[in-house]
């Protein structure tokens, strides 16, 4: 039963298009009318989600590579998936369970901190433009450039006309991204206050997650509607056809991680990389390879 429905939720994925049901619409942002937990585009029960998630592996391992290849012989197409949300939303392990069914060689990881000193004289863009995927890789983002309109905001770490300058900014450099092959999928990971609540106190309750835990997080969520009040802004001001948002349930991780992944599987597809033709005669090296 857990193979058909696999099989049904992978058809129905592909049909409907998860993406076009995950998109952000143009327009004001309202994140309390999107339900945390809510399942869409899949029917099943946790068990089925992990099988469904585990189904996916081989045909998006195979789609990566084709990109990778095609990178390799002067294509210029690289995808970059930026993950944000609030603490817990499970950032970490999207990339755990979804970017780990692919080759690590096509993949490129960065997890964006507090910046430097160095880094602010800079400019709020020059690390992350450090960091953009080569042609044929796939990026990923665990937080971003969009943290300088979110907790900057909040936490009152530049003025007002620096942040607001901010979101045009984002949307000049996304808008060039694109120009130069780059294609954005920006996930926001929504939870609830209550489930991060649940997950903060789970790793209170064991040991083995206690270093995981930051006690600053406490103070964060006493920010939780300042940091809506940023995202809402972020999501609908950051939203273009070159560069939309979409929204990820994420209270239930096994669906958050599928749908990440069927996302970024859509996405591989729509690009429909090629394996790059031979730029060599293969007929003449299979005689010289048999000659050895």
């Amino acid at each position: 039963m857990a193979k058909e429905k696999k099989s049904q939720n992978a058809e129905k994925a592909e049909a409907g298009g998860l993406a076009a049901q995950l998109r952000v619409p143009s327009g004001p942002v309202d994140l309390s009318k999107y339900d945390t937990r809510a399942t869409t585009g899949f029917d099943g029960s946790k068990k089925d989600g992990k099988l469904a998630l585990e189904a996916l592996g081989a045909e998006i391992s195979d789609w990566q590579e084709k990109l990778f290849a095609e990178g390799r012989k002067d294509g210029q197409r690289s995808i970059l998936l930026v993950l944000q949300g609030m603490d817990t939303s499970g950032k970490g392990g999207v990339i755990r369970h979804g970017a780990g069914l692919m080759d690590p060689q096509g993949l490129k990881i960065t997890s964006f901190k507090a910046p430097t000193p160095a880094e602010k004289r800079r400019g709020f863009l020059w690390r992350i433009k450090q960091a953009l995927p080569d042609p044929g890789l796939i990026g990923i983002f665990d937080r971003s450039h969009y943290e300088d309109v979110l907790i900057a905001r909040v936490r009152n770490l530049v003025t007002p006309n620096v942040w607001n300058r901010r979101y045009e900014q984002i949307n000049d450099f996304e808008a060039e991204l694109d120009a130069n092959g780059v294609t954005l999928l920006k996930c926001y990971l929504h939870i609830s206050a209550d489930e991060q609540r649940e997950r903060l106190q789970a790793r209170l309750d064991d040991p083995t997650k206690h270093w995981k835990y930051n006690p600053g997080d406490v103070d964060e969520r006493k920010l939780w509607p300042d940091y809506m009040e940023a995202y809402h802004a972020a999501l609908e001001r950051c939203n273009s056809a070159e560069a939309p948002w979409y929204v990820i349930p994420s209270d239930r991780k096994w669906y958050r991680n599928w749908a990440v992944t069927t996302i970024l599987l859509e996405t591989l597809k729509s690009l429909d990389p090629q394996w790059p033709q031979a730029d060599y005669d293969v007929a003449v090296e299979k005689k010289r390879l048999a000659a050895t």
